[in-house]
C-alpha cells in the first residue's frame, strides 16, 4: 500500500466515522466496504473493522448518554443474548468469495434502511416482550460477530419500525449494542488464534476523530434524517463497487 492508497483511505474512514456516528453506529460497513475496495483480506478486514467499531461507538455511546438519551431497559433485553453469540460469530473467518458477497447484502441492506428511516415520537414506545427480544439480539449477535460489524445497523430499524424507542433513543442504544458486541466479536476473533493486523492501530485515529466529531453532532445539531440518507447513497455506490470490481 503506498501513501496516495493509505491517505485515501485514512480520508474515507474519518469520513465514514462522521456520518454513522451522527446516528449511533460504529462504521463497520463502511469500513468493510473501504477495506475491501482497495482489496485487503477479510483477516485484516474484520478484526480491523471490529476495533475501528468499538472505537467510534464508544465515543457515540458516550456523547449520546451525556445528552440523556441512553436506555438502559432497552438496552440489556438484546445485549444479554447478543454478547456471547458475538463471541461465537467472531471466533470464525468466512472465506473471501463468500465474504465479499455477505458484505454487498449487507451494505444494500443498511442503505435501504437508512433511506427510508421513519421519525418515531418518544411518546409511542411500546413494551417488548423479552422472549422476542432475547431472540433478536442472539441473531444479531452471531451475524454480526461472523460480519465483524456491530450489529447497530440491524437493530435501528428494528427499534424504530416497531415504536420502541424515538430516532436519538434507538441511535443511543444501538451505539452501545455496537460497542458490546465488537469487544465480544474482536475477543472471538482473538481466541481463533488470529494475528492481530496492524491496519487497526493505523486507521484508529481517523476514526477516532470522525467519531468524535459525528457523535457530537448527531446528539445536539444535526437532522439525523438528512444524514441518513446522504449515507445511504454512498453504501449503494460502494456495494456496487465492490460486487463489479
Amino acid at each position: 500500500m503506498d501513501l496516495s492508497q493509505l491517505t485515501t483511505i485514512l480520508i474515507c474512514i474519518a469520513l465514514i466515522a462522521v456520518l454513522y456516528s451522527c446516528v449511533g453506529h460504529g462504521g463497520a460497513s463502511g469500513y468493510i466496504a473501504v477495506m475491501t475496495l482497495f482489496g485487503l483480506a477479510p483477516i485484516i478486514i474484520k478484526p480491523t473493522a471490529l476495533v475501528l467499531n468499538i472505537l467510534v461507538s464508544g465515543i457515540a455511546a458516550i456523547q449520546f448518554y451525556r445528552a440523556g438519551y441512553f436506555r438502559w431497559s432497552l438496552f440489556w433485553r438484546f445485549a444479554l443474548t447478543s454478547i456471547p453469540c458475538a463471541y461465537i460469530g467472531g471466533y470464525f473467518v468466512l472465506p473471501t468469495y463468500f465474504y465479499k458477497y455477505i458484505i454487498v447484502l449487507v451494505l444494500w441492506f443498511s442503505a435501504v434502511r437508512l433511506f427510508i428511516r421513519p421519525i418515531t415520537p418518544v411518546n409511542e414506545i411500546r413494551v417488548l416482550p423479552l422472549p422476542l427480544t432475547l431472540t433478536i439480539g442472539a441473531i444479531l449477535g452471531l451475524l454480526s460477530g461472523f460480519i465483524g460489524v456491530g450489529g447497530g445497523i440491524f437493530l435501528s430499524p428494528l427499534l424504530l419500525l416497531a415504536g420502541w424507542a424515538g430516532n436519538r433513543e434507538t441511535a443511543a442504544v444501538s451505539a452501545f449494542f455496537v460497542l458490546v458486541n465488537s469487544c465480544a466479536g474482536l475477543l472471538g476473533f482473538i481466541s481463533g488464534n488470529h494475528a492481530f493486523p496492524a491496519q487497526a492501530l493505523t486507521f484508529s485515529l481517523a476514526a477516532v476523530c470522525g467519531g468524535i466529531i459525528g457523535s457530537y453532532l448527531g446528539s445536539r445539531k444535526l437532522r439525523m434524517l438528512s444524514v441518513q440518507r446522504v449515507l445511504s447513497m454512498i453504501l449503494i455506490l460502494a456495494g456496487y463497487k465492490i460486487i463489479f470490481s
